[in-house]
């Protein structure tokens, strides 16, 4: 049973799969439309706030100095993905529409997760220090990175280039809240985090907001009757086929560099997962006026891939023999 479910969605996924659903049948429209907008504008400025207050300093300052294996993740982040996504454009073009294609390389250029690659890198007993290190500082850069990654890429992707404006206003919508918070840190960084939970509550609520506003929109411009069944049925494949190649990338490279098993791990985890939670924020304000629920659809998809293999990966890691585990050489 505990095998079985690996495989199920988690509830977060399960509430974002209702929420489409419901902005599927139930679409915002007009006013409204503008309504959910501006709340979903003030609660991702509140989201990226609080990543900032709750961001420890301290967890960067202890794993930096693992140079190799950080500078490894970034690139594998920043770098790989991209070329992948860009590399494999042939085999992907025939499998999904443009616009999902677009969405393959907006996925590609996102930073990783914060909290599930720390998770399973524990599961598997990696290093937890240089994985904290590298998810917070990745989560961090992304700011500033995926902006001016995705106006290349989406380039070559043979569409609309993100526009400086765009650019601007994602610094300005999402990195000022997170450098507010990062400033009030000093006080309330204790409130928040003795009160995660809350925080789960906004993290979550403000993607379902953001969800809801973009798949409104995209099924106003008929999102559905423009995306035929053989193109999700494809997306799977598409998503599958890039988690899979950079799996295998990462576990290539942590050998080639002689990283020790903990290491090789955290490699693995941190360097192949894309961040849901900075994902669809950062569409709402790079692609505003494109149909930003096909951009984001690819990236939901993604999510529940990675953590369904990723979960199986970290339960065969964790049963290997020797203590070697959490950082230790």
């Amino acid at each position: 049973m505990n095998r079985l479910t690996r495989f199920l969605p988690d509830r977060f996924t399960l509430f974002l799969v209702t929420t489409v659903i419901i902005a599927s049948l139930l679409p915002a429209h007009g006013t409204g439309l503008t309504i959910f907008n501006d709340i979903t504008n003030i609660a991702v400025g509140l989201l990226f706030f609080l990543h900032g207050a709750r961001l420890s300093r301290e967890a960067i300052v202890a794993g930096i100095t693992h140079w190799r294996l950080h500078g490894l993740i970034f690139t594998t982040t920043f770098i790989l993905f991209p070329i992948i996504g860009l590399l494999l454009k042939p085999v992907l073009m025939p499998l999904v529409t443009p616009e999902l294609y677009l969405g393959i390389m907006f996925l590609c250029c996102l930073p990783a997760t914060v909290q599930s690659a720390i998770a399973f890198t524990s599961m598997a007993r990696g290093n937890v220090p240089a994985a904290v290190c590298s998810a917070s500082a990745s989560s961090l850069l992304g700011i500033f990175i995926t902006p001016l990654a995705a106006g290349l890429v989406v380039v070559n992707a043979g569409s609309a280039p993100v526009s400086f404006d765009a650019v601007l206003k994602i610094m300005l919508q999402l990195l000022l809240p997170f450098v507010l918070g990062q400033v009030l840190r000093r006080w309330i960084g204790g409130w928040v985090h003795k009160r995660k939970s809350l925080l789960k509550v906004v993290d979550q609520g403000s993607i379902l907001l953001v969800v809801y506003t973009a798949f409104s929109e995209a099924v106003n411009e008929g999102l559905w009757h423009n995306t035929p069944i053989p193109a999700l049925l494809g997306l799977i494949v598409a998503c599958g086929v890039i988690l899979a190649v950079a799996l295998v990338l990462t576990s290539l490279f942590g050998r080639a560099m002689h990283f020790n098993t903990p290491d090789r791990i955290t490699l693995m985890f941190c360097g192949s997962k894309k961040s849901l939670a900075s994902g669809i924020p950062m569409a709402q304000v790079l692609f505003a006026g494109h149909a930003v629920g096909a951009i984001v659809l690819p990236l939901m998809m993604f999510h529940q891939i990675q953590l369904m293999v990723c979960g199986v990966l970290a339960s065969r890691f964790a049963k290997r023999p020797g203590n070697e585990g959490h950082g230790d050489d």
